[in-house]
């Protein structure tokens, strides 16, 4: 049997693997007893896995009333696209010395990933290749915290970003601010990738927000407190 510790851990990717996926979404109430079901263990390393999502922000829990899936308004949205603009431009400020040629081809293949995906009408292979971009650009910062920092911002705004591509057809493109973010950090010059990344991050928030209220099934989701 696995110890509380590992069923928490499994708890905790399975619940966050059905948000990114748009399985669980904003407002949705999420059970204890039967994610447990589903994953033939206790109720206990779920409820911790919640408890351990609704410190990252992702999940609400309301007690004596259960937990739901996070729902952002237009403040939220806000904030959280101007910690990723201070963040990612942080980011590949310190990644740029390491953006050696091995490392522009791998970025470039995924912003070619990114586009096929498009053309192919692929939400989550789209949103694959925009996480893995961005991932692994600011992994060469080599700041784990705060790459994992990043990490949750992306998670909280992904539900919009699909929802965003479902009710449009195509996803928000910037080929020529990932080029040039990626040319500024190559070139050696991370005063100019801190910018650019900054503004690409910043002109982003605008293109969700009216995705903010729309729900599976295109209603309204309750933000609780």
């Amino acid at each position: 049997m696995a110890s509380a510790t590992t069923a928490e851990g499994e708890a905790y990717a399975f619940i966050l693997s059905q948000i990114r996926r748009g399985q669980y979404r904003p407002g949705d109430r999420l059970r204890a007893e039967v994610i447990a079901s589903e994953l033939d263990m206790s109720r206990m390393p779920v409820r911790e896995a919640f408890r351990r999502l609704a410190a990252e922000e992702l999940l609400t829990i309301r007690p004596n009333r259960g937990v739901t899936v996070a729902v952002l308004d237009r403040d939220d949205l806000d904030e959280i696209f101007e910690m990723r603009s201070v963040l990612e431009g942080l980011a590949v400020r310190l990644a740029a010395p390491h953006v050696d040629d091995a490392a522009a081809r791998q970025l470039t293949r995924l912003l070619a990933d990114m586009e096929q995906a498009v053309s192919g009408r692929d939400c989550e292979q789209w949103l694959r290749m925009h996480r893995d971009f961005h991932h692994g650009l600011c992994s060469l910062s080599q700041r784990p915290r705060l790459v994992h920092a990043i990490h949750n911002l992306h998670t909280a705004l992904e539900p919009y970003l699909r929802l965003w591509f479902l009710n449009t057809g195509e996803p928000i493109e910037a080929r020529e601010e990932h080029e040039a973010i990626i040319n500024a950090a190559a070139t050696g010059d991370p005063g100019q990738a801190e910018r650019v990344m900054k503004q690409h991050v910043a002109t982003t928030a605008p293109d969700l927000a009216p995705y903010l209220n729309m729900g599976r099934d295109g209603n309204v989701p309750q933000k609780t407190k």
